[in-house]
């Protein structure tokens, strides 16, 4: 007997005993188009400048225009491309009007996780990552097993108007993450090591899986469609329950040979008598600035062993001189950690984020004089951009990573 042949999904057929793995047409168009890196240039270009002419984006990328023209026809034949009407001549008596070219976002849907220790956030994307459905469920028990089971019920409650076209889901989580294998060797906040997170997500929903660091992830998505649009290099840092960053470098994401990156929140900046950190270390950023940190500090200025980080900023806005020193000496350290890393890596801009923002005009002054301070020569002049993103913006970024995913050469 055979199995029948689904456009879109691998197909078993047996005959005579024999097992073979057919794929459809559509995906081994798919596994053409991951191949290229041409392709995976074309294709971010539109989607991150579209709609754009041909000879545009090859001013762009540097490629010629028959190499541009190579890579868009099989995505057009795909229908990950699309040739919008004529636009008007570029040049004045130039040929025939160019054709620009957009994504076409309806082509594929997209699953976005971010797990919290709290909340798993879901979102459900279009090809260009605009959320068409968003839904949260607690997280009450931080086990693998019901973090994942809380994952697939997210799934099956935002998928049910996208099922035909949803196969692919991307996770973020806090902490060290191998994106290849889909391991998170280490996450702190949710107590995991060695957890291997994209094969139970695969079993439980069925769908393919990416799983990144929630940082890196959410980096990915302001360099497809915010701050990070057109630069050639930026750093990305959040501020919060934990101190992250990541880094773009020549327009790449740096994934680091071991898997670690931009880890700021892991420079010591009072190595000596500082705080122990949870890394093993100490006088780490994060063991000074992490809302953790904060906490514990502020509850021992103000003598109040219930004091929450509400509380904490509440003192803080109220005078309390002593709590307010302890957002002082957190912003010294980050403007510390910051700086640091703009002297080691040159970054066009750095991207501030987080749930710590919201106490931000608590940190600003002394983050932007430490980063002065500390910052070489003319890595001074690097604007730092305050950006508050939402907890559904950090699951767009894991649906991001996911399409990333299949145009990654």
């Amino acid at each position: 007997m055979s199995g029948s042949l689904d456009p879109n999904s691998w197909n078993l057929n047996i005959d005579e005993g024999n097992y073979c793995l057919y794929v459809s047409p559509m995906l081994l168009n798919r596994a053409k188009l991951l191949a290229s890196p041409a392709a995976n240039t074309v294709f971010t270009t539109v989607l991150t400048r579209g709609p754009v002419v041909r000879p545009e984006i090859a001013r762009i990328t540097g490629l010629s225009s028959a190499a541009v023209t190579k890579a868009v026809k099989p995505m057009i034949e795909a229908g990950y491309l699309e040739e919008l009407p004529q636009g008007p001549r570029t040049v004045e008596g130039a040929g025939r009007p160019a054709h620009p070219l957009a994504v076409r976002a309806d082509r594929e849907f997209f699953v976005g996780v971010k797990v919290t220790a709290d909340e798993l956030i879901g979102v459900v994307t279009d090809l260009r990552a605009q959320v068409r459905a968003a839904h949260r469920i607690p997280v009450t028990d931080r086990s693998v097993d019901q973090v994942v089971h809380g994952i697939a019920a997210l799934v099956a409650e935002l998928t049910p108007a996208h099922a035909q076209r949803t196969h692919h889901i991307g996770v973020s989580v806090s902490g060290d993450v191998d994106r290849v294998s889909g391991l998170v060797r280490y996450s702190p906040f949710l107590g995991w090591r060695d957890v291997s997170l994209a094969e139970l997500v695969r079993t439980a929903t069925g769908l393919a899986v990416t799983v990144e660091n929630d940082v890196k992830a959410l980096t990915v998505a302001e360099q497809w469609f915010g701050e990070g649009v057109g630069a050639d290099s930026f750093a990305l840092a959040t501020v919060g329950v934990g101190i992250g960053c990541a880094l773009v470098v020549n327009g790449r994401l740096v994934a680091g040979n071991y898997g670690v990156a931009g880890e700021i929140g892991h420079i010591p900046v009072a190595a000596g008598d500082g705080p122990d950190c949870h890394c093993g270390a100490r006088g780490c950023v994060e063991a000074i600035a992490s809302e953790e940190a904060i906490v514990a500090r502020a509850r021992r200025a103000a003598g109040e062993p219930d004091l929450d980080m509400a509380g904490a900023v509440d003192r803080a806005h109220g005078g309390d001189a002593a709590v307010r020193a302890v957002f002082d000496e957190a912003g010294k350290a980050i403007g510390l950690g910051l700086a640091a890393m703009v002297n080691l890596v040159g970054p066009e801009r750095v991207v501030v984020s987080g749930e710590g923002l919201a106490a931000y005009d608590l940190f600003e002054e002394q983050i932007r004089a430490a980063f002065t301070t500390q910052a070489f020569g003319t890595a001074a002049r690097c604007p730092l951009v305050v950006r508050p993103l939402p907890w559904e913006e950090w699951a767009r970024g894991a649906a991001a990573v996911s399409i990333q995913s299949l145009f990654a050469a």
